[in-house]
């Protein structure tokens, strides 16, 4: 499982012109789902993020956690994280099969629930995403089935 983790200061997605998740603060969580993960792996890809320092403390360190800065998660899943590009010009989509990445996706939001604010686009919609980066901040994260 892999997931696009940017800071922000405010987040949303549309879909069809229509605002189907906004979030102010927070991480905008470009998700991918693999064929091989499993709940397990979602779990520990979701520990990584809620305990990953990358806030500001009061003295302009990243010393505070997404729990910490009280902020708000905007999940939207991205079948394209999970490309392989390693030959040739056109990347091939060997991700998990719909239904999987379906039931992933909705379970890693479930989960984070319990812990903070969420927000999400529309699995496999063609979605406009529209962010202001805090930093900017990026980090990808990546949880391998067999770390889980």
């Amino acid at each position: 499982m892999k997931a696009v983790i940017q800071r922000v200061k405010q987040a949303k997605v549309e879909v069809d012109n229509q605002v189907v998740g906004q979030i102010a603060k927070g991480y905008l969580v470009l998700l991918g789902v693999e064929k091989e993960d499993t709940q397990a792996t979602a779990d520990k890809l979701l520990a990584k993020l809620l305990k990953l320092r990358i806030n500001e403390d009061e003295n302009g360190k990243m010393n505070l956690n997404i729990l910490d800065a009280q902020g708000s998660l905007l999940v939207v899943s991205q079948f394209t994280l999970c490309a392989d590009t390693s030959r040739g010009n056109r990347p091939s989509f060997n991700g998990a099969p719909p239904a999987l990445a379906n039931e992933l996706y909705e379970y890693f939001s479930q989960q984070a629930r319990a812990h903070l604010p969420v927000e999400n686009g529309v699995f496999a919609a063609d979605m406009q995403v529209f962010l202001q980066n805090d930093g900017p901040v990026t980090f990808v994260l990546e949880v391998e089935p067999s770390q889980a």
